[in-house]
């Protein structure tokens, strides 16, 4: 007897534990299917394609301009570096980058959103120079490398002063960090 009340208590035990398990969604068989977690949008690389770009002349700090990009697409973007500018349609090389304005981060851009970089136009110590009218913007990849076509920008007040000591920032997520170099 004292077998078959064992079993018995053994038997009821686990259908306890069973109605238990089924109670929190595990059958004793197996587990159930639970729906796949949502998986966060995937980011790509913000190019002239996904990104509206404009320059606006500031009034501080002096010989500086603005660059703001804006994610116009319908993913996230990477405003990786610096963009790559060429002053003037007849610029041989793209003004060097601002290394001291380096962020921890990588800029990300949600949908919306916009990155900055602001541009010293000239310096007495700079060489040389001229008046350019136009401003060819290049994004970069994560590599350093270009990302998508040039996008070619008009300068405020039909042209900007540019010499050799003009440099650019790294991307940075608002206008006041990108101009207080």
């Amino acid at each position: 007897m004292r077998i078959a009340n064992r079993f018995r208590s053994r038997s009821a035990a686990s259908s306890v534990v069973a109605a238990a398990l089924a109670l929190v969604g595990i059958q004793a068989a197996g587990t159930t299917a639970v729906a796949a977690p949502k998986q966060a949008p995937s980011v790509v690389t913000c190019t002239a394609a996904n990104t509206a770009l404009t320059v606006t002349e500031v009034t501080r700090p002096v010989n500086h301009l603005l660059l703001k990009a804006t994610n116009t697409g319908t993913k996230p973007c990477y405003a990786y570096s610096a963009p790559y500018l060429r002053a003037g349609a007849d610029a041989q090389a793209p003004l060097a980058w601002a290394q001291e304005t380096t962020p921890q981060a990588v800029v990300t851009l949600k949908p919306g959103q916009s990155a900055y970089a602001g541009i010293l136009t000239y310096s007495p110590d700079g060489e040389g120079g001229g008046n350019e009218k136009t401003l060819g913007v290049i994004l970069a990849d994560k590599n350093g490398g270009t990302a998508g076509q040039e996008k070619t920008l008009k300068l405020p007040k039909g042209g900007v002063f540019f010499n050799s000591a003009a440099t650019v920032t790294y991307w940075q997520d608002n206008a006041a960090d990108a101009l207080s170099w």
